[in-house]
């Protein structure tokens, strides 16, 4: 994919999305806005396989971050959710698994092991909405194994992954452990 094309897909939605749902979201006080991407500042301080996708990954970081500042005088809250490494349909597909498989996965990519599925995602995303102090996150770029330690959800297997503790500190760390130790 060129770079340019990746940047629209991956910022410009994000943009779009937001110039039209704003409007909505401010008529009533206390709205989420959740960007999804994949890292969180934190994570991302790392570079990013290339500038265009190093920018597209950042940029809806960034994008909750500044819509956190405009949103306060709406009482609104905008957050960057990341899931880890996500099971999802591409990823099942590049593998050659399902859901009820994916672990024979992990003889081909070993850190797949610590992937969750997209319901991880989708239980931070409904644990940040039915929080009334979600506020507290406002500007927040967050995993979904982060909300999952504060809100207490699991994946369907009753594992909480935390993807970015294992990449930090078995992947890009010297820490010995294996992806069970992070589930």
């Amino acid at each position: 994919m060129g770079g340019l094309r990746m940047l629209r897909l991956g910022v410009e939605t994000h943009l779009i999305t937001s110039y039209y749902a704003l409007p909505l979201l401010i008529r009533h006080p206390g709205g989420l806005v959740v960007e999804v991407t994949d890292g969180s500042e934190e994570f991302n301080k790392r570079y990013r396989l290339n500038l265009f996708y190093d920018l597209t990954k950042n940029a809806p970081i960034r994008t909750a971050f500044g819509l956190a500042e405009e949103l306060k005088e709406f009482d609104g809250t905008a957050v960057s959710v990341s899931p880890g490494f996500l099971r999802s349909e591409q990823m099942l597909d590049h593998f050659g698994v399902t859901e009820e498989n994916w672990r024979d996965a992990v003889a081909k990519e070993p850190h797949f092991a610590i992937a969750e599925s997209p319901h991880f995602v989708g239980r931070a995303v409904a644990a940040l909405a039915a929080d009334p102090d979600r506020a507290r996150w406002n500007g927040k770029s967050v995993f979904s194994g982060d909300l999952a330690k504060v809100y207490g959800f699991t994946d369907l297997d009753g594992s909480r992954p935390d993807v970015f503790g294992y990449f930090r500190d078995v992947v890009f760390g010297d820490k010995e452990g294996t992806a069970a130790d992070y589930r």
